[in-house]
């Protein structure tokens, strides 16, 4: 933050989901309420304009890799993982209003918007850190052709339907199985309830800081999704001259790999930073996000809970 005559200045960040109505009716909200703090607002170069036209008054820039003390994201946690691409390398923390339906990343509920701009004003909120992947791709004569992270995982899958991927999977430095199969995860704390919860992995509570590694519909007997050190190296190879794949990185990144290709995953060298208001446990969201029956799936409407 810089000192202009003496007075802080601050700035936030509001990025918003491009198509929800009731995400745009939020975030002009908030804006109202950091230009009256003097707040500088940044945001997606798609959106400024469009907030300069609802918010005029209000001093609006796009973010175009600027930093900001935070940054608030209302939509689903889709929308944060695009916050993230911009927030991640400058170390800004993300502060999400769920508008989308589980939302782990973004949980604040509209709800709770009332005391939303009062928080970011005072500074009233938690910052936890979350485990971060970086990923390499190489070719057959090492020489490093992409490069990404990711926040919630990792994905080896394959290009053509009717035919399976073979992957070697190495950990470590040491192969640990060939799988024929439609992919494989590399996964976060975070991502344990996203993709690789849908392919069967375990849900691993966000402070763990562990590496999740989930086959995809693997033929094999030895098919298990396994937890990893967070030092651990990942290593995703191709076999198959006629085999072609794609390495996505949270859905929205993505590149071909071919036979000969080898996938590096590790952890990255710096974290994402989540921005919290209150102190809610992880078993609570959890709860909260997928309707669990606490009382357990067996209880009758009227039943006693003590009852066997």
């Amino acid at each position: 933050m810089a000192r202009l005559g003496g007075v802080e200045s601050r700035s936030v960040a509001v990025l918003l989901h491009p198509e929800r109505a009731e995400a745009l009716r939020a975030a002009c909200q908030f804006i109202e309420h950091m230009h009256d703090a003097g707040f500088e607002v940044l945001a997606f170069i798609d959106d400024v304009e469009r907030l300069r036209e609802l918010v005029p008054r209000a001093t609006i820039a796009a973010i175009d890799g600027y930093p900001a003390e935070l940054a608030v994201v209302f939509g689903g946690d889709g929308t944060m993982l695009r916050a993230a691409e911009w927030a991640q390398p400058l170390g800004v923390p993300l502060l999400g209003v769920n508008l989308g339906h589980v939302g782990f990343l973004a949980e604040l509920e509209t709800s709770d918007m009332h005391s939303l701009h009062q928080a970011v004003i005072s500074r009233n909120y938690q910052v936890e850190e979350r485990l971060v992947l970086q990923v390499k791709v190489s070719d057959a004569e090492g020489v490093v052709k992409w490069e990404s992270f990711a926040v919630n995982e990792v994905s080896m899958e394959k290009l053509a339907r009717e035919k399976m991927l073979n992957v070697l999977v190495t950990v470590d430095e040491r192969p640990l199985s060939r799988w024929g199969c439609d992919g494989v995860l590399v996964a976060t704390p975070s991502g344990s309830t996203a993709y690789a919860f849908s392919a069967g992995g375990p849900i691993i509570w966000p402070q763990v800081q562990a590496m999740l590694l989930v086959p995809l519909a693997a033929h094999a007997l030895f098919n298990r999704a396994m937890v990893l050190a967070p030092s651990s190296e990942v290593q995703l190879g191709l076999s198959g001259s006629l085999t072609r794949g794609v390495i996505w990185c949270d859905g929205r990144r993505n590149v071909d790999v071919v036979c000969g290709d080898t996938v590096l995953v590790t952890s990255h060298d710096s974290f994402l930073r989540i921005a919290r208001l209150s102190e809610q446990p992880f078993t609570t969201r959890l709860v909260k996000k997928f309707d669990l029956p606490v009382e357990g799936w067996r209880k009758r409407p009227g039943e006693d809970s003590h009852a066997d």
